[in-house]
């Protein structure tokens, strides 16, 4: 039985507890048991001393000694009639330690009279006072050593040590026995249904049906149950999403080819001599482009990583300026959309520059596409700052805002789409992107005075790798 077991504490435990418990009765019965032997002392003497005043011949030496060590005394001295007697006596080998009165003895101070008996290895004459048996008197005096009390007193404790003993390791078996059939068997039940779920958790055979006795235990079970069709059930949804992303990759691959090829002759629907035919056809080709764009973003992103951030320090305001060059090229009215910067000239940051481009591109992007939707005009400000932390980054607008459930989904792939035809999965790759350089991208503020997002780079950044990067997601 190992101590590392709960089997083996559990009996250790009640062996302990048995014998701390024995050891509360130890002191009490070796009391009890002094004071029994000292009353069989007293009464053994008064036998003896009765003896003699029954006759009136004098006893001889021989037969008193005889009676004295019958009644393991040295002398008996008796009080009747209010006379004191000396009845017995012999030789006594020194001088009387202490004396004890019987009649007079309480329960506490007869506890501590048996400890200093214990505890007093030398032996010693004491002097016992107690009341006759059968009022023969008014009270009966005996001298005795304390050997013999003492050694008694060892047997007597040793028997019940034993006793206790052997009572304490029968008690822990029982117990032992009990604990392995009332809880150990049912833990181990739920152990091993926890180790065959743990090998296959996407197989419903496998997760426990509660039917524990001990209420505690079925509680387990029942909360074991639960989280069991809970992981299996969200197990086999990510299988399903897991093929339903491969067939989707298939599809949009085959469909991207399908898609350039009609692209190219959609160009050329451009150079026809019908007027409608030459209406019709930007139309086409944005519908066209649009699809091929959707394809080739959700074949990225079935990439599920990025590479890893290549870092270099660079002017944070040129990056800027390069953004909203791009995106007022990219501008369907011109003037529609004012860019303002806020970013201090000398302003140098450590990132990766193309992919904190990416970033910058596709906040900018969704801004200005939010504000050309209103048909009114509208402006976007690029800001940052630094602090002895981090680097931050501010891209606000006074656009619409964002619908509840763009906020709601925001970075979320394929639900967090502001806008009709959107894939929701721009600001999910930026927020992948800014995770990678150990930072956060956050929405601040979204309502009908307009959008405003963060970025904030760490200045001493923990890059994550890609793996990392998916389980925090």
């Amino acid at each position: 039985m190992r101590l590392n077991t709960i089997s083996g504490r559990f009996a250790a435990l009640t062996i302990i507890f048995v014998i701390l418990a024995e050891m509360f009765i130890l002191l009490p019965a070796l009391s009890g048991f002094r004071q029994d032997y000292l009353e069989s002392r007293l009464e053994r003497a008064q036998i003896a001393s009765l003896a003699l005043l029954a006759t009136d011949d004098a006893l001889a030496s021989d037969l008193e000694s005889e009676l004295l060590q019958n009644a393991g005394v040295f002398n008996v001295v008796l009080r009747r009639d209010d006379i004191r007697q000396l009845v017995l006596s012999s030789p006594i080998p020194g001088p009387v330690a202490v004396t004890y009165d019987l009649r007079e003895t309480r329960p506490w101070q007869s506890i501590m009279d048996a400890v200093v008996t214990l505890w007093e290895p030398r032996d010693q004459v004491i002097r016992i006072i107690g009341a006759p048996v059968n009022q023969a008197g008014q009270l009966i005096e005996i001298t005795m050593r304390t050997a013999p009390l003492r050694s008694a007193m060892i047997e007597f404790g040793l028997r019940l040590l034993a006793t206790s003993a052997a009572f304490s390791i029968l008690t822990a078996i029982l117990l032992n026995l009990a604990a392995q059939r009332l809880i150990l068997v049912p833990m181990r039940r739920v152990i091993s249904h926890m180790s065959a779920y743990a090998s296959a958790p996407e197989d419903p055979r496998h997760i426990i049906s509660p039917n524990a006795r001990l209420v505690e235990l079925r509680d387990a079970e029942t909360a074991l149950e639960s989280m069991q069709k809970t992981v299996t059930s969200s197990l086999k949804q990510k299988e399903r999403m897991a093929q339903l992303g491969q067939a989707v990759a298939k599809i949009s691959h085959d469909l991207r080819n399908i898609l350039t090829t009609a692209q190219i002759f959609a160009d050329r629907l451009e150079d026809s001599a019908d007027p409608k035919v030459r209406r019709a056809a930007p139309k086409l080709l944005n519908s066209i482009t649009r699809a091929v764009t959707l394809c080739e973003t959700t074949l990225a992103f079935g990439k599920a990583e990025e590479p890893m951030p290549s870092l270099t320090r660079f002017n944070l305001a040129q990056l800027a300026a390069e953004v909203i060059e791009a995106e007022t090229l990219a501008a369907t009215t011109a003037g529609q959309v004012e860019f303002l910067t806020d970013i201090p000239p000398s302003l140098t940051i450590r990132a990766d520059r193309d992919q904190l481009y990416r970033v910058l591109t596709n906040l900018a992007r969704n801004a200005r596409q939010a504000i050309e939707g209103t048909g009114q005009p509208g402006m976007i400000e690029l800001g940052a700052d630094e602090s002895d932390s981090e680097w931050w980054i501010r891209v606000g607008d006074n656009g619409p805002g964002l619908p509840d459930r763009a906020r709601e989904y925001l970075f979320q792939p394929f639900a967090g789409s502001a806008r009709k035809g959107g894939t929701g999965l721009g600001l999910t790759i930026a927020a992948d992107l800014i995770r990678n350089h150990g930072g956060r991208l956050e929405l601040l503020r979204s309502d009908a005075e307009g959008s405003e997002f963060m970025i904030r780079i760490p200045r001493h950044m923990n890059v994550l790798s890609p793996g990392q990067t998916a389980a925090a997601r």
